[in-house]
């Protein structure tokens, strides 16, 4: 049987007493060996050097109810027992000499004496299990006058023992998993996995997390959810600052991110606070972070490791602590080996890293995210809207068919079910709605029918009267761009697509911008070619 140790300090008040009156009172210390049926191996009392003669006495009158209880006196002489910081530190610096034995010793330590502070810092010890033990806590007897010694009760801080704690702390957890889902009942095991994951690390941890998959995926709403579930829980009091780094270019995209100083560059008029700075206490989420220059990269390593930086223009660095949330679709192992991509950073932002499947990876969870997404359009238009049993079955069965490759993913599928549901007659989409959306989902995804070609299409249609001052050179070299550009579905991929070969020769990259420029000379926009 383990021998039972006893760790607390003395109570100058509630031990108290040096007169034959002190037996008619409840001392918390000394009712440890005033129980039939406890006996207490060994005592270690700290104690005040002030309070030595009482300590002496305590350890006396133990001494004479319980012989077998061996009580050592230590003295913590603290100058001010109610700052934490003083109590706390000498308690850990005290524990962590202290030789325990679990194998041999029970250990309790007993809140009931000293400051609560003092207390406070006992309960603090055995969360962490630098004490390997519970908690003790003794009371006084019930009706004044009645014998002592009083009651005591030991406190596990082992959750997992207690079975109703255990199932709220698991409900808990469940709807904080059906928060990051959005509510939806999703049936793919690798997705709910992945979920599961996500959330202990969301909840447990400050540290960067990297998000990849395809476009469409869901990662900009996984990221705001994470965030709104932290701050549910109070580990974060600041904004959700949501960047598309394809967006950003030149020296547009420092002065976005980090700030500038007023004067930093021509037209920076006044100064800018910069979205790392808004972001602070709060959680930025970068999307598409491959598409950020050399130079920002950089910039963005030393701000997430030193959460410190410098505005453009400014000697003084600004300090901003967030989290990171990076998402990408492209592989950024790709891009670091092509010295696209610093290879530091990608260290640095992939401690957490998950890869979110596409929907055509998760066709068990295409019906309730078509459940939700029609709720949300039902709301949206302020009506309900429901399939017919036929149309439902129809479109689901195309759905969740190989025909259905969900290129867009999440955005396309909620881009059908809005259209089903603004087209339904009297709320109720019928077979005859299904089919035209499956025809309008095919020639979407049917990149034999993508359109026609620029080539085919005069640059008059585009360029008005400008068209007609272009040299045959400059005339057929746009066309050829613009058949390109309309092949591609971003700028970015078309900037990509166009420059494959002397991007790599260039210390900064940034297609987009290469290919905007270009089509700027011409009056052109990446929205009009698209158009």
């Amino acid at each position: 049987m383990k021998r039972k140790v006893v760790i607390g300090f003395l109570g100058t008040q509630l031990d108290s007493g040096l007169g034959a009156g002190r037996w008619e009172k409840w001392r918390p210390t000394v009712s440890l060996a005033q129980h039939d049926d406890l006996l207490v191996d060994k005592m270690e009392l700290l104690i005040d050097a002030r309070s030595l003669k009482l300590a002496q006495a305590v350890a006396a009158d133990i001494a004479q109810l319980s012989p077998g209880t061996e009580v050592r006196l230590h003295e913590m002489n603290l100058a001010n027992p109610w700052d934490f910081g003083e109590v706390y530190g000498a308690l850990y610096d005290w524990l962590k000499a202290y030789p325990f034995d679990a194998d041999q010793e029970d250990y309790w330590a007993h809140i009931t004496t000293g400051t609560h502070v003092a207390q406070i810092c006992l309960f603090l010890m055995v969360e962490a299990r630098i004490i390997p033990g519970v908690l003790l806590q003794t009371s006084p007897p019930r009706r004044q006058g009645s014998e002592l010694p009083g009651g005591y009760e030991l406190i596990d801080l082992d959750l997992s023992r207690y079975d109703a704690i255990n199932t709220r702390l698991q409900t808990a957890r469940q709807d904080a998993l059906s928060f990051l889902k959005s509510g939806i009942a999703t049936r793919n095991s690798r997705f709910n996995a992945l979920i599961e994951e996500i959330e202990q690390v969301a909840v447990r941890s400050k540290a960067p997390i990297l998000l990849t998959g395809p476009t469409g995926a869901g990662k900009s709403m996984l990221a705001r959810r994470m965030y709104e579930l932290k701050k549910s829980r109070h580990q974060v009091s600041g904004a959700f600052v949501d960047v598309n780094c394809a967006t950003l270019h030149g020296d547009g995209a420092a002065s976005a991110l980090f700030g500038h100083k007023k004067g930093a560059f021509t037209g920076a008029a006044g100064g800018r606070a910069g979205l790392l700075k808004t972001a602070h206490q709060g959680v930025l989420f970068l999307d598409e972070i491959g598409e950020l220059g050399g130079d920002e990269q950089a910039m963005l390593l030393k701000a997430v490791e030193e959460k410190r930086f410098f505005p453009l223009g400014s000697d003084a660095e600004v300090q901003s602590d967030f989290q990171l949330i990076a998402g990408t679709n492209q592989d950024l192992r790709a891009q670091v080996a092509a010295g696209r991509f610093r290879e530091d950073l990608f260290a640095r932002i992939n401690l957490w890293s998950y890869a979110l499947p596409g929907l055509a990876q998760r066709r068990e969870d295409i019906e309730p995210n078509v459940d939700h997404q029609l709720a949300l359009a039902s709301q949206e238009l302020g009506r309900q809207v429901r399939f017919t049993k036929e149309a439902r079955a129809d479109y689901l069965g195309f759905a969740q068919s190989p025909d259905a490759p969900w290129r867009g993913n999440f955005r396309d599928l909620s881009a059908s079910t809005t259209r089903l549901a603004t087209l339904a007659d009297n709320g109720r989409i019928g077979v005859a709605q299904v089919a035209a959306e499956k025809a309008r989902l095919r020639w979407l995804w049917d990149k034999t029918q993508s359109g026609p070609a620029a080539g085919d299409v005069p640059l008059n249609e585009l360029m008005g009267a400008a068209a007609d001052t272009l040299d045959a050179f400059d005339r057929l070299q746009l066309q050829a761009v613009l058949t390109v550009c309309r092949q591609q579905a971003s700028l970015s991929e078309a900037g990509r697509a166009l420059f494959n070969v002397s991007r790599g020769q260039r210390s900064v990259v940034n297609d987009a911008d290469r290919l905007r420029k270009y089509l700027l000379k011409f009056g052109l926009c990446w929205e009009q070619i698209r158009a």
